[in-house]
């Protein structure tokens, strides 16, 4: 599915990062190891690593990656782009200072239960989690992410999955954003950030 989606013509999410990403890149440390998980067509890793991260960026999707592999060779980035279903993804226990999850809603609960756990463990003692996405009210604006309110976050979500980590931001807001065609309009999101004790 997601190949055919990633095939046409063009970036569905865009060549820019996610404003959340942006917005918050106060945490993205130069030097630092980074993971991007399920990064699609490269815009986040990309950024990422143009902050002078060590950037691993993961991806089930080898029609995407190539999209990423083009899009960090004309930004000049350096990405070790892995081909990866998350389902089968040996997730290395405390390897990463950063770890970004960005609209990786595609998960069901029990599936989504299992990558939050891979997320803390491939995470160094001191490491931070950015993870971004949307909230059920999303459904009523229909401007992008899943037909399914049950793959999306809530903070009570959040507080239960991660609440052995410190939290440094947990935000529910509405935002209008332009990501490519994927993400566009009025969104119902939410920002967690935490960092592993």
């Amino acid at each position: 599915m997601w190949d055919e989606r990633y095939a046409r013509p063009g970036f569905l999410f865009g060549t820019e990062p996610a404003a959340f990403l942006v917005d918050q890149k106060k945490y993205l440390g130069r030097g630092d190891r980074a993971l991007v998980v399920a990064d699609g067509e490269g815009r986040n890793s990309v950024f990422i690593a143009e902050q002078g991260l060590i950037v691993t960026a993961q991806d089930a999707s080898e029609v995407a990656l190539e999209k990423a592999r083009g899009l960090a060779m004309a930004r000049e980035a350096r990405v070790d782009f892995r081909h990866g279903d998350l389902r089968q993804w040996e997730w290395e226990a405390d390897r990463y200072d950063l770890v970004a999850a960005i609209f990786i809603q595609f998960a069901e609960p029990a599936f989504r239960a299992e990558i939050f756990a891979g997320l803390k463990n491939t995470l160094k003692p001191g490491g931070v989690l950015m993870l971004h996405g949307y909230r059920p009210e999303q459904l009523d604006y229909g401007t992008g992410g899943p037909p399914d309110a049950d793959n999306m976050y809530t903070a009570a979500l959040l507080e239960a999955a991660f609440g052995d980590m410190e939290t440094l931001r947990l935000r529910a807001y509405d935002r209008e954003i332009q990501e490519g065609a994927g993400h566009a309009g009025m969104s119902a999101l939410i920002d967690l950030i935490a960092r592993k004790r």
